[in-house]
């Protein structure tokens, strides 16, 4: 299966060279140079992930992310200049799956998409296994959708695996470190802040379809955990 990537940046230099690496390890790939041709491609040409830059024309980054988030949960991996910790985890807070600071190792940037296309990847095989928590919140894994109350959630991939993790591990405490290594995967190498602003967006999702729907609890110094 070959998967489209979207690159978003306003760099020839940063574009050319990350289109030569994609289409050598056989993924499709798209350009935008601008906030407004990454939302229309992201429309017509239904990326499985996208590359995208924060300081770009007409429509920036984060803005291009919040747009995104509203329908789309396909994964994004930030690719910014910006070293401020604060650009970072609004990206996160966002609905960004990861991100890379330029200048970047290519190398480490095509292993963490692999990374993240291995987990939003599910071949629906097999009887679904129902997970079951509070507020009448059903979990389908194997057709990974949500229910609350019977009426769907739409989740990210990477917020649908967190959950999945919190479902299955009910009563037990989850350090962040243990919830990076099984939601974004062994090879992924950011911080710990990851968690947290993923959990935020999860909540604040579970809450809005019903107060309480919001099952997980956070343990101070340690994580979090579905009771």
């Amino acid at each position: 299966m070959t998967h489209r990537i979207l690159v978003v940046d306003d760099e020839p230099s940063v574009t050319d060279l990350l289109t030569y690496n994609l289409r050598k390890a056989l993924y499709e790939v798209q350009v935008a140079a601008d906030g407004r041709a990454a939302l229309r491609l992201a429309g017509e040409f239904h990326p499985d992930l996208i590359l995208l830059d924060l300081m770009i024309p007409k429509v920036d980054g984060l803005d291009v992310c919040r747009e995104l988030r509203k329908s789309s949960s396909v994964p994004i991996i930030m690719i910014t200049a910006l070293g401020e910790e604060t650009d970072r985890v609004v990206g996160l807070e966002l609905g960004a799956d990861d991100y890379v600071t330029k200048p970047f190792s290519v190398r480490e940037l095509m292993a963490r998409i692999k990374a993240v296309l291995r987990r939003t990847q599910s071949d629906g095989a097999g009887p679904s296994t129902i997970l079951s928590g509070a507020g009448d919140l059903h979990m389908d894994v194997d057709g990974r959708t949500i229910t609350v109350a019977g009426s769907p959630i739409g989740l990210t991939h990477l917020e649908f695996d967190l959950l999945h993790r919190l479902l299955i591990n009910r009563g037990r405490v989850l350090t962040r470190e243990r919830l990076l290594e099984q939601a974004w995967g062994t090879g992924y190498v950011g911080d710990t802040r990851a968690v947290d602003s993923a959990v935020k967006r999860l909540r604040a999702k579970l809450r809005d379809a019903s107060p309480e729907a919001d099952c997980i609890d956070s343990v101070r110094g340690l994580g979090y955990r579905i009771p």
